[in-house]
């Protein structure tokens, strides 16, 4: 099956046997009753053990990820909680990237250093000195980055994490499975906040995990379910119903960036515009070589004091100023005061995070009225 026939029946094919549903239901019972006590029915006990609702959303998200294995989580944090806390002991290290969610470093800084787990960051989109990785348990990055749009070699990454016999995990949330599959790299551990492009309707908070490995999945499994932060059945179902429109929206959300990308890259009030669809971008061909498409996220820094910046952002009518990306509507925010506020301002201002750094999740809408609505704040800026 290709790509959107994946999306759409994997996980739900009709059970002619039984009520013939084309769409799966919503099973919100928590508990299953049995005819045996030794033998679930069904193989199903208790909703955080296993659902049929999520377990169809678990085989659809291994698949659009070409995976072996889906695991669904309350949220990407969720998500990210029970990997570390199956994947790490005391004394273990994590090296990350630089460039990364604040949520992400929170887990990290605040968290696992209370376990006895360690952490550092590194820029991994140039050369990297390779006694970093010495001793490193865990590889992690995110490409696309966030908020900056780094573009990291996902093989290059593999092999050097294989070479010290580290685990490579990225979270491919920016780019979503349809633009990008890490597992196809090397890769061994794929991360997504399925909140996001996954679901793709700002109606669900959720995460996920994909693996191929056997002795990952194993651990994994076990603490979704001994840790219990697994998804409900009411947001497995939003969740199943947005994966199946994944592709069309996922070219809308590029179509649109790209020409939004290239309006604000022709502003004067524009410094810089980070986009990996654009010519100018940095990381423009590594983004070519691993990723089928660019996606509908990019960020820019905008010239202009603090009063100016709020006007523009004040003056928007169809990007709302709120956190989260990947809906179908298009959301705009400000990572130094926002999604990134968590990280202390010395460090946040060193990467590039600033005060005027503007992050845009691009949606669907007529991609002129974006554009005009832009140029409409802009006009307010002065």
């Amino acid at each position: 099956m290709r790509f959107s026939t994946k999306a759409i029946h994997t996980g739900e094919e009709p059970d002619l046997d039984g009520k013939g549903d084309v769409v799966v239901p919503i099973h919100i019972s928590t508990t299953f009753a049995r005819m045996n006590p030794e033998i679930p029915t069904g193989g199903y006990e208790y909703t955080r053990t296993g659902n049929p609702t999520r377990k169809a959303l678990e085989e659809k998200l291994a698949a659009i990820e070409d995976a072996k294995y889906g695991l669904a989580f309350s949220s990407g944090l969720a998500a990210e909680s029970t990997l570390l806390l199956s994947l790490l002991k005391k004394g273990d290290e994590i090296v990350a990237s630089d460039d990364l969610y604040g949520g992400t470093r929170r887990i990290f800084e605040s968290v696992m250093k209370n376990f006895g787990v360690n952490y550092i960051t590194t820029d991994m989109t140039g050369e990297i000195d390779e006694r970093i990785m010495k001793g490193k348990n865990i590889v992690w990055l995110e490409t696309p980055s966030n908020p900056l749009m780094k573009v990291i070699d996902i093989k290059k990454m593999a092999e050097m994490a294989h070479d010290n016999s580290s685990i490579l995990v990225v979270d491919n949330t920016f780019a979503s499975p349809y633009f990008q599959n890490p597992l196809k790299l090397g890769a061994d551990v794929i991360i997504h906040s399925t909140t996001k492009y996954i679901n793709g309707h700002s109606d669900s908070l959720g995460g996920a995990i994909m693996v191929n490995d056997d002795n990952i999945h194993e651990k994994l499994k076990f603490n979704q379910n001994a840790i219990g932060a697994v998804l409900s059945p009411f947001d497995s179902f939003l969740t199943l119903r947005g994966i199946k429109t994944l592709q069309v929206r996922m070219e809308r959300h590029q179509s649109n960036a790209m020409k939004v990308a290239e309006f604000l890259e022709g502003r004067k009030e524009v410094e810089s515009v980070y986009y990996p669809g654009l010519q100018s971008f940095k990381y423009k061909e590594i983004a070519m070589k691993q990723m089928s498409g660019y996606g509908g996220m990019l960020s820019f820094h905008i010239k202009g004091k603090r009063e100016n910046i709020n006007n523009f952002l004040r003056t928007l009518k169809y990007f709302s100023l709120a956190e989260s990306l990947g809906g179908v509507e298009s959301l705009i925010e400000i990572p130094y005061f926002m999604t990134h506020s968590s990280i202390p301002e010395e460090e946040r201002r060193k990467k590039g995070i600033s005060e005027n750094l503007i992050r845009v999740s691009v949606g669907l809408e007529d991609v002129e009225d974006l554009i005009l609505d832009l140029e409409n704040a802009f006009t307010a800026m002065r």
